[in-house]
């Protein structure tokens, strides 16, 4: 069945985010099981009673048996560690630092009027020192929530689209997009330490089996170090998937969230306009999901993070009545308005 209006979306894209989470710990296990089938390879170990690669994935396949658990406890700790710092290093990666209502009382007032009309609580305020224009939240409940602007969107925008893009920002929050992807970038973070460390150690070493005896190295073991290469490929491309798969649709019903808040569809489609490339951050991938707009995914492919500008523009214009304008030019702000600029500027220029 089809989702009908904006909550019926929300539902439907958290159902489909929970399907997809459910499949993890699938790809844990099967991490798992190819670290060992990898090594039995290399090593050129396996059951008793078996030869060459058969008994190489029996071996691997006990081993999966008695430590999948440790597996399990081990991916617990990551997510404590996660929980507990995860905002830190986010910050450490992007430059971000809290700013209060005497260092910022414009934005600040913005977002808390928003946050006001809809009774929700205020998320802690920060900001990137870049004339890159971007921004993004984070957090996992409330009391962690955080919304992230740069300096250069506060530069560029007027009061009504800085407005629209705190509204989208928001909107994430309302709808526990932020959750969902911090639990899917910890996830990730996973399967992409293991899957670097593995083909980093293949390209150091030569990519060339290492046996012990002329025994083992007639025993082969090709088949299952190949084998588990492409398991450890299959899981790492399958998880970036499903993480990208986590963020695509939502900018939409983000965008649409905040034309909800604010009552201004063009002021997002203006915003967007400003943005569109200008939004580049030397930031980790997996931040730069979180983004307003990803500029290195902007293609509408399989592994794009965000849908084309264009394309939410046109959504904005079809499904909010949204008009298009010609778009202002972004930057600084010159010291002199355009000969066709309204009278009346913002505060961020």
């Amino acid at each position: 069945m089809g989702a009908y209006g904006l909550q019926t979306h929300i539902w439907s894209n958290n159902w489909r985010s929970v399907l997809l989470m459910a499949g993890f710990p699938v790809l844990l296990v099967l991490v798992e099981y190819a670290l060992f089938l990898l090594y039995a390879g290399f090593a050129g170990i396996g059951a008793k009673g078996y030869d060459g690669d058969a008994g190489m994935f029996v071996w691997a396949g006990d081993m999966l048996v008695q430590s999948w658990p440790f597996a399990i406890v081990g991916a617990l700790i990551w997510f404590a560690i996660a929980y507990f710092f995860y905002q830190a290093i986010i910050d450490a990666a992007t430059g971000a630092h809290p700013v209060t209502r005497q260092q910022e009382p414009k934005l600040y007032n913005l977002l808390e009027n928003l946050c006001i009309s809809r009774g929700i609580t205020m998320p802690t305020l920060r900001i990137m020192e870049t004339d890159a224009m971007n921004a993004f939240a984070t957090g996992l409940h409330k009391g962690q929530y955080s919304i992230t602007v740069t300096r250069g969107i506060m530069n560029s925008l007027n009061d009504d689209e800085m407005e629209a893009v705190l509204g989208h920002e928001l909107t994430h929050i309302r709808n526990s997009d932020v959750r969902l992807m911090v639990i899917a970038v910890v996830f990730v973070g996973i399967f992409s330490f293991v899957g670097q460390m593995v083909f980093r150690g293949l390209w150091y070493s030569g990519g060339a089996p290492r046996r012990s005896s002329s025994r083992d190295r007639d025993s082969g073991g090709g088949i299952a170090i190949i084998a588990a290469l492409v398991m450890i490929a299959v899981a790492y491309g399958l998880a970036i998937v499903i993480r990208f798969a986590l963020s695509r649709n939502r900018e939409y019903l983000a965008d649409a969230g905040s034309v909800e808040l604010t009552k201004n569809p063009d002021a997002m489609i203006s915003a967007l306009q400003k943005i569109s490339g200008h939004s580049n951050i030397n930031a980790p991938s997996e931040v730069r999901e979180m983004f307003l707009d990803n500029e290195a995914s902007d293609f509408d492919s399989l592994f794009a993070t965000h849908p084309p500008i264009q394309k939410r523009i046109e959504a904005l214009v079809k499904y909010a009545g949204g008009h298009v304008a010609e778009p202002a030019p972004a930057g600084p702000w010159s010291g002199q308005p355009p000969p066709d600029a309204a009278p009346k500027r913002g505060p961020w220029g």
